[in-house]
């Protein structure tokens, strides 16, 4: 459970894999592909479901879009329980914007809020909520995918569903 990784209580899941290898990364432990505890989306989801007082959970990692079939399970369960779903990716929607050209990513589909860009060690801040490094933005996904643009997320205040 967490306080910090989006609005509410949330269940975060750290995925396991990366390849972006930011320095000073607060979770170096999930880098290795091959390390980590094996879990099955079942589990997870059954975790969310032992938790009544949850508001959403918050796919981070490692690179959750490394991972995408078991996160988008995941994201679809914690939807159908009136959930919201965070996401902390080092790409940049730039990058993965580029990326929905050629064949498109699902698990966008069922991200409500993606916290986008690498961690940049020398644009640290602990001002701005849900974020590590200035260089972070807090999207919209389902606004922008529909605006065909960057929207950014409305505020620290909001409780984004």
């Amino acid at each position: 459970d967490s306080i910090v990784d989006g609005p509410g209580l949330r269940l975060t899941v750290f995925v396991q894999g990366c390849h972006h290898g930011c320095k000073g990364c607060h979770n170096p432990e999930t880098h290795r592909f091959d390390g980590g505890q094996i879990m099955n989306t079942a589990e997870i989801i059954a975790k969310m479901d032992s938790n009544p007082l949850l508001d959403g959970i918050t796919l981070s990692g490692g690179e959750p879009f490394l991972q995408q079939e078991a996160c988008t399970e995941l994201a679809k369960a914690a939807h159908e329980r009136g959930l919201n779903v965070w996401c902390y990716t080092g790409y940049t929607w730039e990058v993965i914007d580029e990326a929905l050209k050629y064949g498109g990513l699902p698990f966008l589909d069922h991200i409500d809020v993606l916290v986008d860009g690498p961690y940049i060690e020398n644009q640290r801040t602990l001002e701005l909520p849900w974020r590590g490094s200035r260089n972070q933005r807090l999207i919209d996904v389902q606004e922008s995918l529909r605006r065909g643009k960057v929207v950014e997320y409305g505020g620290a205040n909001d409780e984004k569903s």
